[in-house]
This record gives C-alpha cells, structure tokens and sequence, in this order.
C-alpha cells in the first residue's frame, strides 16, 4: 500500500509541477506583448528613407561593375 501512496504523491507533485510552468509561461507571453505594445506606442519605428535615383545615372555601367567586382572577388578564392 506504501507504494500506491508514493505513485500518487508523485503524480501530484508533477502535476503540480507542469501547471505552474504552464501558468508561469502564460504569464510571460502576456507580459511580453504587453511590452511590445507598450514600445511601439511610445517608440513607433520611423520608415526608413530611401534614397532617390538621380537622374542621368547609367544603371548598365552600375551593373557591369558589380558583376567585373564579383568576378574579381570569385577569382582571389
């Protein structure tokens, strides 16, 4: 009979055990996007500028000297 009492002792202590680590990890995600919501209230990203093409610049030539640059850089491996 001692047996049976040490198997159920042990099943409560686990279910005791896995309920406070699932309260404990609601509680974190709540408290977490609480926090998120409350940063991006008070600190909104800003949208970054992207710079504008200027006029008369010549994409082909652009892309000529990427590909000669990493061609060269395949070429010192």
């Amino acid at each position: 009979m001692e047996d049976v009492n040490l198997i159920l002792e042990s099943l409560k202590f686990m279910v005791l055990g896995m309920t406070v680590v699932f309260v404990f990890l609601t509680i974190l995600v709540i408290v977490v996007n609480l926090q998120a919501k409350i940063i991006k209230k008070f600190f909104p990203e800003e949208s970054p500028v992207l710079p504008t093409p200027l006029e008369g610049t010549d994409e082909p030539q652009r892309v000529a000297a990427i590909i000669a640059a990493v061609t060269e850089f395949r070429k010192k491996q």
